[in-house]
């Protein structure tokens, strides 16, 4: 079979189109029709993730396809549609990890199931179980227009939040508006004194996949007893915590790590249907907020 292949820590151009044996039939195997591109896979292809793979290795961490084969006590039989965040994905079959595959809702094509486990788990793990989002709570979402940040938006608006999204441009806040953000930021000179105005005082939670310059503005940006979420550093620098402003102010700095969630296998069935409940919640929400505004009745 084909797959995408890092041969050298060189960045995505590098990466081959090569043939590689295909999984062994006993294990749960699935026939790939959509695979997900997240910023993990590019880091991964210049060797600058924090979990990395001896050389060369199959790129890809998200996929959707139908099951190939199945053993005998997995409760996935050959022909059903599912989604699976099990490494290899770029390639035209891979051995996925029974404890992260799961049905494709009908509701939802290959190319959209390819993109929605990584993002939405990632963003429920963060605000449900690391930040303890309460309903009625106001959210920050960093790097909104992104896969985690749009997700982070819309599992946030299903757990009954109020969301504001930071972004860095007019496009992007087009985007983040779209998936149902309440309000939107660019984060030029000035962003974070918006955010604390649209917030009544700062927000209770931060959800930050971009880290860099924005989080020590962030870290002020937070209400009393707020949470700020490191989710990951797209803006290339990690930042580094001066602990005296978290003991004057009362707000915590907690880390996200979906990949290493010592909860993680036993409760990815549960925290699955949970994010399609919260996805399903913020879409409803969202149509029925259009459809104040514009008169009409939103779709079912």
């Amino acid at each position: 079979m084909r797959a995408w292949r890092v041969t050298e820590l060189a960045g995505p151009e590098a990466i081959r189109l090569e043939d590689v044996a295909e999984p062994d039939a006993g294990d749960l195997v699935v026939d790939v029709r959509a695979a997900g591109v997240s910023f993990p896979d590019l880091l991964m292809t210049r060797g600058e993730y924090q979990y990395r793979q001896p050389l060369p290795f199959t790129l890809g961490w998200e996929g959707a396809g139908v099951v190939r084969h199945a053993p005998a006590d997995s409760p996935h039989n050959p022909g059903d549609r599912v989604i699976t965040m099990s490494f290899g994905s770029y390639a035209e079959q891979v051995a996925a990890q029974p404890a992260f595959t799961f049905p494709l809702p009908a509701a939802l094509d290959f190319a959209e199931g390819a993109a929605f486990g990584l993002n939405y788990l990632t963003a429920l793990a963060a605000l449900k179980r690391r930040g303890n989002l309460q309903p009625g709570e106001t959210v920050l979402v960093q790097g909104a227009a992104g896969g985690t940040g749009t997700a982070a938006i819309q599992v946030a608006k299903g757990l009954g939040a109020r969301t504001i999204a930071a972004v860095s441009s007019e496009q992007k806040a087009g985007v983040a508006r779209a998936a149902g953000a309440d309000e939107t930021v660019l984060v030029q000179e000035g962003w974070r004194e918006r955010v604390t105005e649209l917030s009544g005082g700062g927000v209770d939670v931060l959800f930050d996949p971009v880290g860099g310059e924005r989080f020590d503005e962030g870290l002020r940006a937070l209400a009393p007893e707020g949470r700020y979420l490191v989710v990951g550093f797209a803006g290339g620098a990690i930042p580094t915590v001066k602990v005296n402003r978290l003991l004057l102010r009362n707000v915590d700095v907690r880390g996200v790590s979906f990949a290493s969630s010592p909860a993680r296998p036993a409760a990815s069935p549960a925290r699955w249907t949970s994010s399609r409940r919260s996805w399903r919640a913020a879409r409803s929400a969202r149509r029925s907020a259009s459809a104040t505004r514009s008169g009409t009745r939103p779709p079912r």
